[in-house]
């Protein structure tokens, strides 16, 4: 009996597979790996001195939202976590909406003007990611400190009589998150825009729609993804920033990122920092999966 040869085609899918696959298992065991090991130490008990002892208990978990009394055992709402947790929320979300006001027009006015201009807007768009995240950081924290440019320069005009205390609040990390977030709203924004038919816009007004009907009703709806995408880039960094709270904010506005790794230090509780970071993945990977949704609906719909 003849044997059958396989096809070329499943041949070199065969083959595919198996250059790729020591790539794929690294890339799983190193995605993965940590992410499971937190999902364990989220199930155990913390040790007097830090680390875990491995015996299971769903206490982390628990005391997310929830603490007992050491006195009478009664039952009470975590009211510092769950500070910390709508302020990470409150800040991240007014981080991206501010992005999207100062982004959409900045990107709109890149797209509209020379290609050589383009370019060169881009090129200044791009500039901060060639510094490290902390020394933007700092040079945040030099300009809005007690004794920074801003103070100085208003105390200088005579506008104020005394500094200005920005540093270490809300207001501080909000405008540093900004700062340092703002070139990830722009960019998928610029994206978008640039693909955007200029010609619908004059059809808009030849219809006698105002500007802002045209913006609702026309570009809007044609610039959705990216700015579904750029809110995305800005919402889960800001969400789970560490370094901007810890040097604009100090010790006193904590952020759930800078709350997680004092569970991993100074509290020496690793199941409720690893508690917290696992709650942390699962509310990014739904925002991330309801993008994914609401774009492929929206291409099906188109």
């Amino acid at each position: 009996m003849a044997t059958v040869k396989p096809k070329p085609a499943a041949k070199t899918e065969r083959s595919t597979w198996l250059l790729t696959a020591p790539a794929l298992v690294l890339l799983t065991v190193a995605a993965t790996g940590p992410l499971f090991i937190m999902l364990i130490y989220s199930f155990l008990e913390p040790g007097q001195y830090g680390n875990v002892v491995w015996k299971f208990s769903t206490k982390a978990w628990f005391n997310v939202i929830l603490q007992r009394d050491i006195f009478d055992g009664t039952l009470t709402w975590a009211d510092a976590h769950l500070t910390i947790l709508w302020r990470s929320v409150k800040l991240a979300m007014t981080t991206t909406v501010f992005a999207v006001l100062v982004g959409f027009p900045t990107a709109w006015f890149i797209a509209t003007r020379t290609p050589r201009m383009r370019l060169f807007m881009l090129f200044l768009i791009t500039i901060p990611f060639w510094t490290n995240l902390l020394i933007r950081t700092f040079a945040i924290n030099q300009i809005i400190r007690n004794e920074g440019v801003l103070n100085s320069f208003l105390l200088w005009i005579g506008v104020i009589d005394a500094p200005i205390q920005i540093i270490y609040s809300d207001f501080a990390v909000f405008l540093g998150m900004t700062y340092v977030y703002l070139p990830l709203m722009v960019l998928p924004l610029y994206a978008a825009i640039d693909r955007f038919d200029m010609r619908l816009l004059e059809a808009a007004y030849d219809l006698y729609a105002n500007r802002w009907q045209a913006l609702r009703r026309v570009v809007l709806p044609i610039v959705k993804p990216g700015l579904i995408a750029g809110s995305i880039l800005v919402f889960i960094p800001a969400l789970g920033a560490y370094v901007t709270p810890r040097i604009l904010g100090g010790g006193r506005n904590m952020m759930i990122g800078n709350f997680i790794d004092l569970q991993f230090g100074q509290g020496r509780n690793w199941p409720l920092g690893a508690a917290l970071s696992v709650i942390l993945l699962i509310f990014v990977t739904s925002m991330l999966i309801l993008y994914v949704r609401f774009v492929n609906r929206s291409t099906d719909n188109g």
